[in-house]
């Protein structure tokens, strides 16, 4: 069922969603491959549509993917932050931000699916042309997928923490992906959400990071 929100509101109220997933609903495989048909409408560079989609649905894949991203939060956990200037409103998100996250490292596994979008080619140690290329070839239709979730009641998380430390190579041997040949772009839980009344964040005001014709 799709919710009655206009182009704008979905727009502005696709959240990165944590502790508001319903982990204990089941989400139908037909929902999830219609918001995907909406995503592969997403532009590409030079038409290549090179991205793959990997649904995980089995309980020990999810429970596998979810300890090597839980191992990588530790890690990245333990690391110094970014730094912000006393008066950044930044500031004063970092808390929740932080408990969310780390909320999701510990439910993680409890995802009804989960998903892991793809992109054939590496471009590791290559120009950031190459890099920037393949990326805008993939995460377009990862965020459309995310909007397309957002309509329909569902929510994800943009995550990309398994990744770290060897993990994007073990979910590559743990899902059959070519390592050599295909590039993961993140992992992304898929859930039902606790409620649908998703408000627009609190964002740095645009003439923070406008810039015309000059930096």
């Amino acid at each position: 069922m799709k919710l009655n929100l206009s182009i704008d509101e979905v727009l502005s109220t696709t959240r990165s969603v944590r502790k508001r997933l319903d982990f204990d609903r089941p989400v139908e495989r037909e929902i999830v491959e219609e918001c995907l048909n909406l995503a592969l409408q997403a532009p590409t560079g030079g038409n290549s549509q090179g991205w793959h989609w990997i649904i995980v649905e089995d309980v020990t894949k999810r429970k596998a993917l979810a300890d090597i991203y839980k191992k990588n939060f530790a890690i990245y956990a333990s690391m110094p932050g970014r730094r912000y200037e006393p008066a950044d409103p930044r500031i004063k998100q970092m808390g929740a931000v932080r408990n969310s996250a780390m909320y999701l490292a510990e439910e993680f596994y409890r995802a009804p699916l989960m998903l892991i979008p793809c992109i054939e080619g590496r471009t590791d140690n290559m120009p950031a042309v190459a890099g920037a290329g393949s990326w805008g070839s993939l995460l377009p239709a990862v965020w459309s997928f995310m909007l397309a979730l957002r309509s329909r009641g569902l929510g994800s998380a943009w995550t990309t923490i398994h990744m770290m430390n060897n993990g994007e190579k073990q979910a590559a041997e743990l899902l059959g992906i070519p390592f050599d040949k295909v590039m993961q772009g993140g992992l992304f839980p898929i859930a039902y959400t606790i409620g649908t009344d998703f408000k627009p964040a609190k964002r740095l005001p645009l003439e923070k990071v406008l810039h015309w014709d000059k930096w």
